[in-house]
């Protein structure tokens, strides 16, 4: 069903009450305007919740700083920028400064500031001491009054009754509101207008838009990451932390910004013999240690501060060294070499000068109790930052999975969804969605309560309104249904839903012989041999009309035939109707129609009489007369329910009377078919 903008946006706020989250909002993917709103009035619910719950922090613990929460989340945020909004507010409050705020902190946490800094001032005695010596009354009258105060009879003065704007137009006034607002029917009161659901913000692709009061603003659907911040464009800016003066570096040392971060220069700048360390401090470099051998053969070299001397020496190796092989130095012995593997199975042996030292390979740690490598369970020492998911340790190694609905990426710790959809896993049409994905039917079908994948056919004609789908009978097939009509006599309409009558003998269908007359009746047709009685001939103005036939005899008599002159009997007339069966049958249904063709009531003209002579079986039918622009017409009813199928022949006699003498008289034989069937 379609949904009004109110009704979508109040499903949003819904949502947001009742789960304080947004994920997993269920959206109406058949209505994408509607899902926009629904997002839209969700992140702005929850936004009014988490900044009333930093306001309510802030009131009542004085600081914002120990509310445990995701930092990371939206939510998190407007907790805590209205946390501490408040606090500036009540910071100002109590140094007695201005409860009106800087416009530079923005207009949502000026309205923060300011209410809670008026709160803290709330109980302020500001009324005037009666003890206070009193001005002597003055009485001044009105025209001084009206030359002091112009404004006096201004309808506007001190804001008048309008919320925002007003102006006076001398006989009353008229209210406005500021830019971002509009009048609300009563032309007083002003409320914020919803840019971000009206479509007039400009926030652009990968842009959330945020309503506010008066406004709105455009937040990013990512973070800038650190040492960068969001400016008001929703563009990411480099933090200059020397500047701002947040970086960390000592006093000797200069800090230097780089982008979204800052490097610590020294100050001070060592000599020639010695290095820098991290701290500023000037450490001697030790150049006997160094590759390059600075000392010739046969000499030792002495380091020095600063520098290093040379001196010959005897060749005497120490241990972990030995002469080369001309003797005139002392080289490093590898005992990492040798084939006795001095660490032992599980280590590694890295050779140094003059030593060695055995380390656990990588993946295990050294257990001072047991001297043996143990693996490192890395999962459990760096618990939520190995893998997105789930971390699996291995002997020296770990691995990472992912949960149901995801799979790991090709750098073997983040996961991103499944498309499960490619696999076809619904029987009819699959929606991929975040870590799982949802089955949905084609029309005429809905999705099985059992497993949620197979999809059934939906029997429409079952429905509660399947009676009214089809004028006759619903049929059902698979996805729809199909609509029929009676075997015979009907024809399915255009629309596919009703049924017309075939009209037999326009068709020219029917099997009437040549001295039959065919008429059609709901649903078939009748041959009848209507001829007319001797002294009588068909009239050549046959009538045809809807759902009537009408065949007239006038008399004919013959020349010198006295009894046929004087027979009272001008016209034989046949009429074939077709009657439905009605089923609810409250009051007569007015079926034929003889008019007169005398004026009514002219001056000494005959009384036209109207009477049912044959054929009206239980009395379903009856005769009454009735006056309509000037003539004098019968009209025949039904007056009883009739159950077809069902043929009865009405005889109807219409008498021209003339001082209680019959001087005219037509009679009307009406063939009434009762169909089973009516459309």
């Amino acid at each position: 069903a379609d949904l009004s903008m109110e009704e979508c946006c109040d499903k949003g706020i819904e949502w947001a009450n009742k789960n304080r989250k947004c994920t997993s909002l269920p959206l109406i993917p058949e209505a994408r305007e509607c899902s926009m709103i629904q997002v839209q009035c969700c992140h702005s619910q929850l936004e009014k919740q988490f900044c009333s719950d930093g306001i309510e922090f802030a009131s009542v613990r004085d600081e914002c700083d120990s509310h445990i929460g995701e930092n990371s989340t939206c939510e998190a945020a407007y907790f805590k920028i209205c946390c501490y909004c408040c606090l500036l507010g009540k910071s100002a409050q109590i140094q007695g400064q201005s409860c009106e705020p800087n416009p530079k902190i923005g207009y949502q946490c000026g309205i923060v500031f300011r209410a809670c800094c008026v709160k803290g001032q709330e109980g302020i005695d500001v009324s005037i001491s009666d003890d206070a010596p009193k001005k002597e009354q003055v009485e001044i009258s009105k025209e001084e009054l009206d030359q002091e105060d112009p404004y006096l009879h201004d309808g506007c003065r001190g804001g008048g009754p309008c919320s925002q704007q007003c102006r006076d137009t001398g006989s009353s006034y008229v209210c406005s509101c500021f830019v971002g607002y509009q009048l609300q029917p009563d032309g007083v009161n002003c409320e914020d207008i919803n840019e971000c659901i009206t479509g007039t913000h400009s926030c652009g692709i990968g842009q959330t838009c945020v309503n506010t009061l008066g406004s709105f603003r455009c937040q990013r659907d990512t973070s800038c990451g650190t040492g960068y911040e969001l400016t008001d464009d929703s563009r990411c800016k480099d933090i200059d932390e020397c500047e701002t003066g947040t970086h960390n570096c000592p006093p000797d040392f200069i800090c230097q910004n780089t982008p979204g971060s800052f490097r610590c220069r020294p100050k001070l700048q060592c000599m020639n013999g010695f290095i820098q360390d991290a701290l500023g401090n000037c450490i001697d470099i030790n150049e006997c240690l160094s590759t390059n051998m600075p000392c010739p053969a046969g000499q030792i070299c002495i380091n020095t501060d600063g520098s290093y001397t040379c001196q010959r020496i005897s060749p005497s190796c120490g241990r972990g060294y030995h002469l080369n092989e001309d003797g005139t130095r002392c080289v490093d012995v590898d005992e990492c070499s040798s084939s006795n593997q001095p660490c032992g199975e599980g280590h590694v042996c890295i050779n140094a000068p003059g030593n060695y030292r055995c380390e656990c390979k990588s993946g295990y740690s050294f257990d001072v109790i047991s001297r043996t490598c143990t693996d490192i369970n890395e999962c459990r020492r760096y618990p939520g930052r190995l893998c997105a998911h789930k971390c699996e340790n291995t002997p020296g190694s770990y691995y990472c999975t992912c949960t149901m609905g995801f799979k790991l990426s090709t750098d073997g710790r983040s996961c991103e969804d499944l498309n499960e959809c490619e696999s076809s896993p619904c029987s009819q049409e699959c929606a991929n969605v975040y870590g799982s994905y949802q089955c949905y039917c084609r029309r005429g079908f809905q999705l099985s309560d059992i497993d949620g994948i197979s999809c059934e056919d939906i029997d429409e004609c079952a429905l509660p309104t399947g009676g009214h789908i089809c004028s006759f009978r619903c049929v059902n097939i698979p996805g729809s249904f199909q609509c029929t009509c009676p075997s015979t006599g009907y024809r399915l309409a255009p629309n596919a839903r009703s049924c017309q009558d075939i009209d037999e003998c326009v068709a020219e269908s029917h099997n009437c012989s040549f001295n039959e007359t065919c008429f059609n009746i709901q649903g078939g047709f009748r041959c009848l041999s209507l001829e007319c009685p001797e002294n009588y001939r068909k009239s050549g103005d046959t009538v045809r009309l809807e759902k009537t036939d009408t065949i007239r005899c006038i008399k004919s008599c013959r020349p010198n035939d006295v009894n046929c002159v004087l027979d009272p009997v001008h016209t034989i007339s046949h009429t074939v109707i077709s009657l439905p069966t009605f089923k609810e049958f409250t009051r007569p249904e007015e079926i034929i129609f003889l008019r007169a063709i005398t004026p009514t009531y002219p001056a000494n003209q005959a009384d036209i009489i109207f009477d049912i002579t044959e054929g009206n079986l239980r009395d379903s039918f009856d005769i009454i007369k009735r006056y309509v622009d000037g003539m004098t017409v019968g009209v025949v009813r039904q007056v009883r329910p009739i159950v077809g199928p069902f043929h009865a022949i009405l005889k109807l006699e219409m008498n021209y009377v003339m001082g209680g003498v019959v001087s005219h008289r037509n009679i009307v034989n009406v063939h009434i078919f009762v169909s089973k069937y009516w459309f």
